[in-house]
């Protein structure tokens, strides 16, 4: 029979060894939303402000993002495209972090 102090050191030795799993697609999903919403709220914010030259720095974007402009129609085209490149980051570091929990646990 175990005693109190011994039963506390396998629950605590069982608490180290556990893993916390990610879910790949809501990870995904999640960095897909807040990048594509990071893309829209910022165009918009420029276009409303306005200026002689509109979000010179932000229209950098074009050079990754084709069609992109500092626009309404480009900052829903940046949507698209933040969304996607959030999504496939977010499902990429959900992977890794899954592939090397699983190499550490066994």
């Amino acid at each position: 029979m175990k005693t109190k102090n011994e039963n506390q050191t396998t629950e605590e030795e069982r608490l180290f060894r556990g893993v916390l799993w990610l879910n790949a697609k809501a990870l995904g999903l999640v960095l897909g939303l807040l990048c594509g919403l990071a893309v829209f709220v910022a165009t918009n914010w420029l276009v409303i402000k306005g200026g002689d030259p509109v979000g010179p720095h932000l229209r950098l974007l074009s050079q990754y993002f084709i069609g992109y402009r500092v626009s309404f129609l480009g900052s829903l085209i940046g949507f698209v495209y933040g969304f996607a490149v959030g999504t496939l980051s977010g499902a990429l570091i959900g992977w890794i972090y899954n592939a090397v929990a699983s190499f550490r646990k066994s």
